[in-house]
């Protein structure tokens, strides 16, 4: 069935535009500007509600769109899925101003700009070790997920070593924060058809009915959908390298429709 039930929100001068409410078609688009503003266009169902237990989706269940962007070098981010909103008080991706930051759980399709390092996974390991895994898909257009607990112990050590090494405390939150994702070849300017079924244990992703990815690191629910494009970006590197911020970009946007939502048979 068609998901219809989507709260709209944007800066100043962005939009968020309904082309058809019975295909669920929408078009989201942020303003060119300077790196002086954060620029914003987003469709979720969590908006005006709690994330404690009142985030509205949970496994199992399957998100399904087809989708298109203005070009393939958008400068911040863009996607669609379903995450915690874990970046309360607008620290990062547009968090929601009245929630306190929290560990990220997420499974979505996100285009990250060059800027940006999205993965908390310790690559510091033996070079044979590296070797035997997968690279760590950081920034491009991704298929990913975020695993994380409601809190662990070596947090409070993350942030008691963070003003002395932040390449310690990084560290430290890869052993928290569980996360996995491959970049994709699509031509994302083009119309594709994303799909992703989230079961409790695993994750699946398709692109054209085609499996593009699967994983074991299925997040923790509740969660809500969101359909986003912004000019933001945020990294910490394996180095210890924290940086975050907005964007010089053009106009730009990202097109959604047939949005649909289903439970899947447990």
């Amino acid at each position: 069935m068609a998901y219809t039930q989507l709260n709209p929100r944007h800066s100043r001068d962005a939009r968020v535009e309904e082309i058809s409410r019975e295909s669920a078609h929408y078009r989201l688009s942020i303003p060119s500007g300077f790196s002086d503003s954060y620029r914003f266009a987003q469709l979720d169902d969590y908006t005006p509600i709690s994330r404690r237990g009142l985030f509205p989706q949970h496994a199992p269940l399957c998100l399904s769109l087809s989708a298109r962007t203005s070009s393939d070098s958008i400068a911040g981010t863009w996607g669609f899925g379903l995450w915690n909103d874990p970046f309360g008080l607008s620290l990062g991706f547009g968090g929601s101003p009245f929630r306190l930051p929290a560990l990220p759980n997420a499974v979505w399709f996100f285009g990250a700009s060059k800027e940006n390092y999205l993965s908390f996974r310790n690559t510091s390991a033996s070079s044979s070790l590296r070797s035997a895994q997968r690279e760590v898909a950081v920034n491009g257009f991704l298929a990913q997920t975020f695993r994380s607990p409601k809190f662990h112990p070596w947090l409070i050590a993350a942030g008691l070593v963070l003003p002395f090494s932040r390449k310690i405390a990084r560290r430290l939150l890869g052993k928290v924060i569980n996360d996995d994702g491959v970049a994709l070849s699509v031509d994302v300017t083009q119309w594709h058809r994303y799909k992703f079924d989230w079961s409790l244990k695993r994750v699946s992703f398709e692109v054209d009915d085609v499996q593009v990815f699967e994983s074991a690191v299925s997040p923790n629910p509740p969660l809500g959908l969101v359909i986003w494009i912004d000019n933001q970006y945020a990294a910490f590197t394996p180095e210890g390298k924290i940086a975050m911020g907005v964007l010089e970009g053009k106009d730009e946007w990202l097109e959604v429709k047939d949005v649909e939502m289903n439970e899947l048979l447990k």
